[in-house]
């Protein structure tokens, strides 16, 4: 079943193509997301990764444009990260790619098979939102796995 997952996610991933981005980095621009405007150590512990490696992969996206870095009004000593607009735009149609193709295979089922689906993850998510084991979110409320709203009004993972 993990294995089935993977293959959907990456099929999603690479129908969409215009500047391909690795799946941490992918990772980090869904938390910029969502918390605008953190900085470099706070991302390094959502992500328990160390500094260099941070700011490696923000080194990466900032090349691509999709995060800019920008002096913090807080503290001069700090840098904020946000995402671009090409950034936002990125994910937003990674995100319609993807449910586009959730819902192509979904109508291909038969309904006895979607209904058994609709069981499934909903036993899935009760379980993930209150089984995770070793995962900190340190960030606001917003921020966590199960808690990321999406427009829609869904839960999103990072």
């Amino acid at each position: 079943m993990i294995a089935l997952l993977e293959v959907l996610w990456e099929r999603g991933r690479d129908a969409v193509s215009p500047a391909p981005v690795s799946s941490s980095q992918l990772r980090v621009m869904h938390i910029l997301e969502r918390a605008e405007g953190i900085n470099l150590r706070t991302l390094g512990t959502v992500l328990g990764a160390a500094p260099p490696s941070v700011s490696r992969l923000c080194d990466r996206l900032e090349a691509l444009g999709f995060v800019k870095r920008s002096a913090s009004l807080v503290s001069r000593r700090e840098v904020e990260l946000r995402l671009t607009a090409p950034g936002r735009s990125y994910l937003r149609d990674l995100r319609a790619r993807r449910e586009e193709a959730l819902v192509a295979a979904v109508a291909a089922m038969p309904p006895s098979a979607r209904e058994a689906l609709i069981h499934g993850l909903g036993e899935f998510r009760a379980a993930v939102e209150t089984g995770i084991v070793g995962r900190t979110w340190p960030l606001a409320g917003d921020v966590g796995p199960a808690t990321g709203a999406h427009p829609g009004g869904t839960a999103r993972t990072a």
